[in-house]
């Protein structure tokens, strides 16, 4: 079955484009003053695409300007066509949430709806992550897709209370992550001890006499160093360490803050 109103091109990868009409019922002038909502269809099953366009062809601001059957003509459409709402159906796409964020590179102010007949609590949480304003059952009610558009459209998120308390939870884990104290970096003795040596301007050479070892063994030492505390050179170890305190309590010596600049200018000439 097709839609009505529109033509399927040859390669199936074509949106499918609506007359350029809009309904003017003169017995009804409520809705005379708002703006029409223009809104993509997009359905894998045409006859939910007829369907949904027979409810909006009821409203005087809700027009129907494009319809696609499959990812590659959602995304011609919304690149084509000038749109506000993209009402999206699930199963277009085996990772639905990843495709709208495809779509939203593409449209970034385009408002998502998605129809769905179940949701999980990760793919829910991921739907809204990438951008999406409203969510909704496949089965809901011809009166509730209007009112959910209008929202939307306007500016609002739909969402029903389930979704609303995963979403809650994942931002509060995510706050609390970021919140809480990074773990400590673990260093080793030998390596505490080639700090202390840096940060009093001692050179590879003078470290590997102190420890008794090579100058490579201090070199690979300084490298592991490097990587786990995230500085590059000499310099910014010692920065760090004057910084953090990292010595402090270790047994290799505590640096004085007044001693600073020396200490990072001998550790920056030191080799």
């Amino acid at each position: 079955m097709s839609s009505s109103g529109a033509s399927k091109s040859p390669d199936n990868s074509a949106p499918q484009r609506e007359e350029e009409s809009v309904a003017t019922n003169g017995a009804d002038k409520s809705l005379a003053g708002l703006p029409t909502i223009r809104v993509i269809l997009a359905d894998t099953q045409a006859i939910y695409r007829v369907g949904t366009k027979k409810i909006f062809a009821l409203e005087d601001d809700i027009r129907v300007v494009s319809q696609a059957e499959n990812l590659g003509q959602v995304l011609a459409a919304v690149s084509k066509f000038p749109a506000d709402v993209l009402l999206f159906e699930a199963s277009i796409s085996p990772n639905s949430p990843e495709a709208i964020g495809e779509v939203l590179k593409r449209s970034p102010h385009l408002k998502v709806i998605v129809l769905s007949p179940e949701n999980d609590e990760d793919t829910t949480v991921e739907y809204f992550r990438r951008g999406v304003r409203g969510l909704l059952p496949r089965n809901i009610a011809p009166e509730m897709l209007v009112k959910c558009v209008r929202k939307v459209f306007a500016g609002e998120t739909w969402i029903d209370n389930q979704s609303v308390n995963w979403v809650i939870e994942a931002y509060r884990a995510q706050a609390a992550q970021l919140t809480s104290p990074r773990p400590k970096t673990k260093l080793s003795d030998k390596e505490l001890l080639i700090i202390s040596c840096v940060t009093q301007g001692m050179r590879n050479k003078e470290i590997a006499n102190e420890i008794g070892t090579t100058e490579q063994v201090v070199k690979n030492y300084l490298r592991k160093v490097y990587d786990k505390l995230g500085v590059s050179d000499r310099l910014e170890l010692a920065l760090y360490c004057i910084h953090h305190r990292l010595l402090q309590g270790s047994g290799k010596g505590q640096i004085p803050d007044e001693s600073a600049a020396a200490i990072a200018t001998g550790a920056a000439v030191s080799e």
